[in-house]
């Protein structure tokens, strides 16, 4: 069940920096794409390369409450809790807790449905206790009168079942000592924390594995597989294909307009054709499933959905063909284990395929993969481009945000990092004159108001060093 939404929030607080630099190698990887692309990325994740699942802008902290954080040394942060409300692309709402406290949330973020193991929910052996809360309370238990006599909580409001909720989930998400202000949502959170169970990462709404094939005209190039908790999904070529008289079949060669999880499709490229590129589009209007994790292709704090509305849900797959030389396909996906995105380069061809990476050349043989793991600091924005033969280019970026500061510091009571004095977004007066749930004593918003500020250094840090690198190489040369 979808609770009704009060008036709109601006989320916004500030954060201290992750890190001074990435490492090394990221640097020499990517120090263009990190610079010239943080912003676009920032934007709206264009350019972002996406197997598929719902795509959503972040409206807002809706329904929530008080609680006050733990940062150690006696020292506590009053901050607010409860859920946030988001928009489908191509209609539809979504409802979501945060599961990344120490971040910042950016106003009119766009969000991702990503698995759980590409956010750092893949390394907590407890995330699918957050699944199990998530099922239980508010807002799918939409009874509170019945979730508050389960929880021994007296009487509980959708602020205060929200608030405590939020809570649960951060001590389980983040590991950190966090409370509710009121004394109901307060039980509601120890209750749920103390009967949660770990339960397994639901279905996707809707994924193409993988996005990209190529192969020889004249062929059925693919297969693409469809991973989806829909009960329908429809299938159809884009203008492209069509135009190339490309076609949608199943292995058997047999057109393909719907699909349901695990079809494979495959694009039936006529021989002859000249060489190009198409596309296909899966589409599916479902309820995307309770527990599916939402990272922002910015830096903004990772959420995992507690609601949905109908959703209209689209995946799309791309295929390269060719009738000689090399053939490539090209994917990338967040390795939070390795701190990197791999980017996993095809050859469907009949000669080598060589690609530059950041300045690096790779070779892949003929009918052969390679997949090369390209460093990215812990929130670092990444911006990189595959550059090959005839003009092939894909673009891939986004952030690497794949772990908390929830675990305590050696010799410190509290996070690892000091908390900003607002983890997630406070409420403001909305256009109406009114406010929306919290209490007076709530830290003040602002954290977007330093950006500026800190964009102006970091570009007149980059000013500096090009400027330093010119005059040790003018002093270098007059000396020579």
């Amino acid at each position: 069940m979808f609770s009704t939404f009060p008036t709109s929030v601006t989320p916004a607080r500030g954060t201290a920096g992750r890190r001074i630099a990435a490492t090394a190698a990221t640097v020499g990887l990517l120090v263009l794409g990190s610079l010239a692309g943080a912003n676009s990325a920032s934007a709206d994740g264009e350019g972002t390369h996406h197997q598929g699942g719902a795509v959503a802008t972040l409206d807002g902290l809706k329904t929530f409450d008080s609680a006050r954080l733990d940062i150690g040394d006696g020292k506590t942060k009053n901050i607010s809790a409860g859920l946030f409300e988001m928009s489908v692309e191509g209609g539809g709402r979504l409802q979501t807790y945060c599961i990344d406290i120490h971040n910042p949330t950016q106003s009119k973020a766009k969000y991702l449905e990503t698995p759980w193991g590409q956010t750092s929910l893949g390394v907590n052996k407890d995330a699918g206790k957050i699944l199990w809360i998530l099922r239980n309370s508010y807002p799918q238990a939409a009874d509170l009168g019945a979730l508050a006599q389960k929880a021994g909580a007296g009487e509980l409001t959708s602020k205060t079942a929200a608030a405590g909720t939020q809570v649960a989930i951060w001590r389980i998400s983040d590991g950190v000592k966090v409370e509710a202000k009121n004394e109901q949502a307060e039980k509601l959170a120890d209750w749920l924390e103390s009967q949660a169970q770990n339960l397994q990462e639901p279905k996707t709404s809707l994924t193409l594995e993988p996005n990209a094939v190529s192969g020889k005209s004249g062929d059925k190039l693919g297969p693409v597989t469809v991973r989806t908790d829909a009960d329908q999904v429809s299938v159809a070529a884009n203008a492209d294909g069509l135009a190339a008289g490309v076609k949608v079949t199943d292995k058997n060669g047999q057109p393909v307009t719907s699909a349901v999880n695990g079809t494979e499709l495959y694009f039936d490229v006529p021989a002859g054709t000249a060489d190009g590129r198409a596309s296909l589009t899966t589409k599916a209007t479902t309820q995307v499933p309770v527990g599916r994790a939402f990272a922002s292709a910015s830096k903004s704090q990772t959420q995992i959905l507690a609601g949905s509305t109908e959703s209209t849900i689209t995946a799309e797959a791309t295929v390269n063909w060719a009738s000689k030389g090399a053939i490539p396909s090209v994917t990338a996906e967040k390795n939070c284990s390795a701190g990197g995105i791999d980017v996993k380069a095809a050859n469907e061809g009949d000669a080598p395929f060589t690609f530059e990476l950041g300045g690096v050349k790779h070779t892949v043989g003929a009918g052969e993969t390679k997949t090369v793991t390209v460093p990215v600091g812990e929130d670092e924005a990444y911006d990189f481009t595959v550059v090959g033969p005839n003009g092939f280019s894909e673009r891939f970026q986004g952030v690497l945000d794949c772990e908390t500061q929830g675990t305590p510091a050696p010799g410190t009571g509290g996070g690892g990092e000091t908390p900003s004095s607002s983890p997630s977004p406070t409420p403001v007066n909305d256009t109406a004159g009114g406010t929306t749930g919290g209490s007076g004593d709530l830290a003040e918003t602002g954290g977007s108001s330093a950006t500026p500020m800190i964009a102006g250094v970091a570009a007149a840090f980059v000013a500096a060093g090009g400027a330093a690198v010119y005059i040790l190489r003018r002093k270098k040369t007059a000396g020579q």
